[in-house]
């Protein structure tokens, strides 16, 4: 384990809830996961899974509405997270969870910024960029789990 103090956030509507308690090891060995959030409409039954691990990992969920139909407002919540985090200067990295290639961006100027990033998601829909922009294109799991 590293000396990295880690900003662990997940996007609810876009990683499945089945190996989270893998994932958090996982992270747990790259450093110490020091902020854990999740973001999602909480009032959509298909984020539902979720609320049991929730307690059990010491997630802090984030609610975000649905403002406008096929719109992800729960991923600008996240972004505006991340940034808030940064300029606390109370981590040394971030763990960004999602299968979502909309974080590309966000995950390059976390690294602009000295920041160590590791992202996760599902291999199957993972983009080619958002692999290149985090620290390391291991996988440690065929479905879930990007370093």
């Amino acid at each position: 384990m590293t000396d990295d103090k880690l900003a662990v956030l997940i996007d609810a509507d876009n990683v499945p809830y089945a190996n989270v308690k893998a994932m958090m090891e996982e992270i747990s060995k790259m450093g110490t996961p020091t902020v854990k959030r999740i973001y999602a409409d909480w009032t959509k039954p298909t984020v539902a899974g979720w609320k049991s691990v929730l307690l059990e990992n010491a997630i802090t969920p984030i609610q975000q509405y649905s403002y406008t139909k096929g719109k992800n407002s729960s991923d600008s919540a996240l972004i505006i997270d991340a940034m808030d985090i940064l300029y606390s200067d109370k981590v040394t990295g971030f763990c960004i969870v999602s299968s979502d290639s909309d974080f590309t961006r966000l995950a390059t100027r976390l690294r602009e910024a000295g920041m160590r990033v590791i992202g996760f998601g599902e291999k199957k829909h993972l983009s080619l960029l958002f692999l290149r922009v985090t620290n390391s294109s291991t996988w440690k799991f065929s479905t879930i789990i990007l370093r």
